[in-house]
């Protein structure tokens, strides 16, 4: 059975697509290897390097000249939203596995990232009790960033918080010294850093150049909030630039149990004794182990017979148990915040008693809490 990948491996953020491309390999190598699986699948891989018109472009050549059914892929919520109206007019089916701002919910997206309860809340709690409410955002310039600015405003609203300001950058732009001077002048307590890919590298390695000369960057460093740093991350910046930054998501290497070491294991198994999977591989390679044992459960790779049986699968996970929520194509995750040490290494600081369940509207979560 084919399966689309449709993962930008190239250009600004093509680190985490590597990394989405691999979760998916894996889980369709382990896949095709299980002698109880009666079909295997095969990848059709495509490289949108970053360009939302090559998404589109190559989404209809996945869907009407490969005649695949289920594309696993896009890393932004603007690659996801240009290639939904293809998606939802083949009753195709896309595997989403990115986090992402939520505010979504379609028949034929199964969504397998963290939306902002189980991600950019849990962080503001933390704020909330640790450090003054007065936060200064930085992002890249695009859905995902304004979304979590609202929500990140809404909440400092409602406990007498403030955001110091908002500034956003260019996808890929990489001209952050402005930007960090403003900080300078203003010195807020509290950053939160949404950008993405080649922006988010030089915005930390400026900021560990411009500490030598400014006190205030190493010795008063304001507290540095990340929906999105991961382990490979970290290795290409250098640990000595995001020492100290608060992380938070549903899943990190140094998780302890038996899953994520089995998986961690198969990971360097596969990609090589230094490899290390991060939020971004998991979450894809959940995506192929949905798929298949959906597949395997309705007998049919038709999308929503799949989606059907999906729904009554749980995944004994890395990150721990998921599920798919039948209201919301969503999975429940266990949230996670860890702080990034002189290592490179990402010291768990809390995690949720128990997977929770995902609310991408924020129709039942307390920002008030």
């Amino acid at each position: 059975m084919p399966v689309g990948i449709l993962y930008s491996v190239s250009e600004q953020y093509g680190g985490i697509g590597r990394e989405m491309l691999n979760g998916i390999m894996l889980a369709i190598e382990e896949v095709n290897a299980n002698e109880a699986m009666d079909f295997t699948l095969a990848p059709v891989i495509y490289d949108p390097g970053c360009q939302l018109e090559n998404y589109y472009r190559y989404c209809r050549e996945l869907l009407y000249r490969h005649g695949v059914k289920h594309i696993v892929g896009c890393y932004t919520s603007a690659s996801r939203k240009v290639i939904l109206p293809l998606i939802e007019g083949t009753n195709a089916m896309l595997w989403h596995t990115a986090r992402y701002e939520g505010y979504e919910s379609s028949d034929h997206v199964i969504y397998m990232g963290a939306v902002p309860n189980q991600h950019v809340l849990p962080m503001l709690d933390y704020v909330l009790k640790h450090e003054r409410p007065e936060v200064y955002h930085v992002g890249s310039n695009y859905i995902w960033s304004e979304e979590i600015d609202r929500i990140t405003r809404d909440m400092l609203d409602m406990h007498e918080g403030k955001m110091v300001a908002s500034r956003f950058m260019g996808l890929g732009e990489t001209d952050v010294t402005p930007i960090i001077l403003d900080i300078l002048a203003r010195r807020p307590p509290v950053i939160l850093i949404t950008l993405v890919g080649i922006s988010a590298y030089r915005f930390y390695q400026v900021w560990k150049a411009m500490s030598v000369e400014y006190a205030f960057l190493r010795e008063a460093a304001p507290t540095r909030l990340s929906l999105t740093l991961c382990e490979q991350e970290v290795a290409m910046i250098g640990a000595e630039a995001v020492e100290g930054c608060l992380v938070s998501a549903v899943y990190f290497h140094s998780i302890d149990n038996v899953q994520n070491q089995k998986f961690a294991s198969c990971y360097r198994q596969r990609f090589g004794e230094h490899a290390v999977p991060t939020v971004d591989a998991e979450a894809a390679w959940m995506s192929g182990q949905f798929l298949a044992k959906g597949i395997q459960a309705s007998g049919s790779d038709d999308p929503p017979l799949v989606r059907e049986a999906v729904y009554g699968i749980e995944l004994d996970a890395p990150n721990g148990k998921t599920r798919i929520n039948r209201e919301n194509n969503h999975a429940s995750l266990t949230p996670r915040l860890a702080r990034i040490g002189a290592d490179g290494k990402f010291h768990l600081l809390w995690q949720a008693p128990s997977p929770v369940s995902p609310d991408p509207w924020l129709t039942w979560s307390d920002l008030s809490r």
